[in-house]
């Protein structure tokens, strides 16, 4: 299990920020909705140039 949540865990935080995302938009909260919908994205892009950048 802590094999999968090392390997994924930039998955598992972009879901769940996309899961707050569509709660604001579901409340009616479209500002707050706009500003959290980068975060998934923002999350996985920086995941992928950090592991790019290891060398092990």
């Amino acid at each position: 299990m802590k094999q999968f949540i090392t390997k994924w865990y930039p998955v598992i935080l972009a879901f769940a920020c996309m899961l707050y995302s569509i709660g604001f938009g579901i409340a009616g909260m479209t500002d707050e909705a706009q500003y959290s919908a980068h975060w998934p994205g923002t999350i996985l892009l920086f995941a992928i140039a950090i592991r790019q950048r290891r060398t092990s």
